[in-house]
């Protein structure tokens, strides 16, 4: 597929975090909004407005009348390979929301007919671009660790009743999945992609107190094929609001901890032998206005750059499904009380 030097993008789904899509686009040169839709006839109508760009809700007619060259799926997270496949039917690059499918078996779907339409497929996991997690990265591929000990992540977070009840498919298995899923997808992706192959999970789940198919809270207990253990902490139902969204990682000759509402703030940073990465520490940490984070700008740099054959992609469909596959994990451990190994079988 030839592309051009200035790309154009539809996206479908004008939920909740369509804004952040749409104000990363904003920002950057050769890339622009050419439509957008959603079955809410209000909300397509909105977003055209404020965007000056045609609005559909149709999603079928969008493809067929917005001139575009990607696609960008923002709607609940069950229907991410569907309406992936068809944009990819249809020619156009893939942009797709976390997490990129809910079973493994549709994920594969959907890498499949990117790969036959001839089309990119980038899943979003702008957390890794917070510059706080690039750091600890580098520090990571660069071994100032050592032996990796134990590695943590923490998602304290409030969702209250009122959010689920704001759309019908939240909270749902069909649509949605919980805490682990949902919120805490981009967290699950940090510790596999910082500390590397999960070899097994055991896990515990649990709905305290919203009123949804899925669950507010959870732990899990991981082992990663490195010998090193991990667990990851998830709650919806913290007090009053948001209070936590960190990874730490222990080992021989380091300590770091990356923390604030959504791994944003440098916390701890001690490493037996020095690096210039240090003195970056302080200019690294950041205040973004929600726990999404601003890393979709950055994101969306990586697919113009990818798409003009400079680059390659931050995080493609298989990427995406490393991170899904351990989230499904957590849910067999869950379900069957039995430690799990990985990879799952599909």
């Amino acid at each position: 597929m030839s592309v051009p030097g200035s790309l154009r993008l539809a996206l479908v789904g004008c939920g909740r975090i369509s804004q952040n899509h749409f104000d990363a686009i904003a920002k950057l040169d050769g890339l622009s909004i050419s439509g957008v839709c959603d079955i809410v006839p209000e909300r397509a109508k909105a977003a055209g407005e404020k965007l000056g760009v045609p609005s559909f809700t149709s999603y079928e007619k969008m493809l067929a009348e917005a001139r575009c060259d990607i696609v960008t799926i923002a709607t609940p997270s069950g229907l991410h390979p569907a309406h992936g496949i068809l944009a990819a039917k249809a020619g156009k690059h893939v942009v797709c929301e976390k997490p990129m499918a809910i079973t493994l078996a549709s994920a594969d779907e959907l890498v499949n007919a990117c790969d036959a339409a001839g089309v990119k497929l980038f899943v979003v996991k702008q957390n890794r671009l917070n510059p706080p997690v690039q750091l600890l990265k580098r520090a990571m591929d660069k071994g100032r660790f050592g032996k990796i000990y134990l590695a943590n992540t923490t998602v304290r977070w409030t969702r209250p009743q009122e959010y689920y009840d704001q759309a019908p498919w939240r909270g749902t298995w069909e649509f949605d999945g919980g805490a682990f899923m949902n919120q805490a997808s981009h967290y699950v992706d940090l510790m596999q992609w910082l500390v590397g192959p999960v070899e097994s999970v055991i896990a515990k789940t649990a709905t305290l107190a919203r009123k949804i198919e899925a669950e507010d809270t959870g732990i899990a207990v991981l082992r990663f094929r490195s010998g090193a253990l991990g667990t990851i902490e998830v709650t919806m139902l913290t007090y009053p609001k948001n209070l936590e969204g960190s990874i730490t990682i222990l080992g021989e000759k380091g300590t770091a901890k990356i923390g604030g509402t959504a791994v944003n703030k440098v916390e701890k940073w001690d490493f037996a032998e020095p690096d210039p990465d240090d003195a970056l520490v302080e200019a690294s940490n950041t205040n973004p206005t929600s726990v999404y984070g601003s890393g979709h700008e950055g994101y969306y740099r990586n697919v113009l750059s990818v798409l003009r054959g400079e680059a390659v992609a931050d995080t493609d469909g298989r990427g995406g499904r490393k991170s899904l596959e351990l989230i499904l994990g957590i849910y067999q451990s869950a379900r069957t009380g039995r430690e799990v190994p990985l990879p799952l079988k599909v």
